[in-house]
């Protein structure tokens, strides 16, 4: 039992992957493969960009530092000269916690500008894989149309193609129809002939008007055949109906 669920199981992916591979377009694919490429590159410029804001913003606080770091030195060396030395050291001190807080700002901004670099840098390696890729991908398709299309015109060309197949059983239905055709027509006449059926219709004719009205019935049937020739395509080479 379990061999034979293994084998349907083998049998059902086999099947399966059949249909996704007919169902899978190699351009279209490709194509995907392209914008999932495009969308990595477009994250990795939104992080360079949001870290290129974030040091903005640092250094827009070191600014604002540095700005202190004067105003707090002038204000100490102001309170020493008006001899208030205690104004002096407050001021000393918040200059030394400005500093120790520009330094630590410094070392953040150092580091996002390694990160910057590094990210333009993955940026521009990242920015010609996918331009390679792109003219790949390109050449690829091309490639697959041509193929596509030369597989298409021999199918068409030796009549394995799905449209010649359809247009081959239906050539076949219309010789089939009219040799049936064909077949009765040949009977009827016969068994007029031979007296075996009786015209109802011709009244009291004479074999004469028998034989015009037969004459009448092929070309009738000649005329009909013509027809079906010339709906289904083909021309002369009907097969010949054993008498």
């Amino acid at each position: 039992m379990a061999g034979l669920i293994e084998r349907m199981s083998l049998v059902i992916k086999s099947k399966l992957n059949k249909l996704l591979d007919r169902a899978e377009d190699p351009a279209e694919t490709l194509d995907y493969s392209y914008e999932q490429q495009r969308q990595l590159l477009q994250n990795v410029k939104r992080g360079i960009a949001d870290v290129a804001t974030s040091k903005k913003r640092l250094q827009l606080q070191t600014d604002k530092l540095e700005q202190s770091l004067v105003k707090l030195d002038s204000q100490a060396r102001d309170a020493v000269a008006a001899g208030r030395e205690d104004l002096a050291r407050a001021a000393l001190e918040r200059k030394a916690l400005a500093q120790q807080q520009l330094q630590d700002l410094d070392g953040q901004i150092e580091q996002l500008d390694q990160q910057q670099q590094k990210l333009a840098a993955s940026e521009k390696q990242l920015g010609a894989k996918i331009e390679a890729f792109r003219s790949q991908k390109e050449v690829i398709k091309a490639q697959y149309s041509a193929a596509e299309a030369q597989v298409r015109i021999g199918e068409a060309a030796t009549g394995i193609g799905e449209q010649m197949a359809d247009t081959g059983l239906a050539i076949e239905r219309a010789r089939d129809k009219t040799e049936q055709m064909q077949a009765r027509a040949s009977a009827v006449d016969e068994l007029i002939a031979a007296g075996t059926l009786e015209d109802f219709t011709a009244g009291d004719q004479s074999q004469l008007d028998r034989e015009l009205a037969a004459i009448s019935a092929d070309r009738q049937v000649d005329a009909e055949l013509e027809k079906l020739r010339a709906e289904v395509g083909t021309g002369t080479g009907q097969k010949e109906i054993e008498q």
